[in-house]
């Protein structure tokens, strides 16, 4: 028992240190942050595809021609789960909104 205790308290203290270096280097440089934006936004190629076209007949929707304010609050729906879906909502449910608004952002139509 009291080893399962020293193994969780390590590993949240390792997941901690962690997160606090990535925090820390995404202050420190700005092309880092970028990075971390773009990169953001990527994941959303595996079925939206690159120029965010979609896959119609698959039940992946075209994106690209969403505003950032529209595509923020289609993905707060699926968070919140007033929008249904396949994959999505569990997806949402996975960033935080600070997260979807620079997913939006990236992605929004300009």
């Amino acid at each position: 028992m009291q080893k399962k205790i020293l193994k969780t308290a390590f590993t949240s203290n390792v997941f901690l240190i962690l997160a606090g270096i990535s925090s820390v280097s995404f202050a420190q440089s700005p092309q880092t942050l970028s990075l971390y934006h773009r990169s953001l936004a990527a994941t959303c190629a595996n079925c939206h595809g690159t120029d965010g076209k979609g896959v119609v007949d698959g039940g992946m929707p075209l994106i690209n021609n969403l505003s950032s304010q529209q595509l923020l609050e289609q993905l707060k729906a699926y968070k919140s789960g007033a929008r249904e879906g396949t994959i999505m909502p569990q997806l949402a449910k996975g960033y935080s909104d600070e997260q979807l608004e620079i997913i939006s952002v990236q992605l929004g139509k300009k």
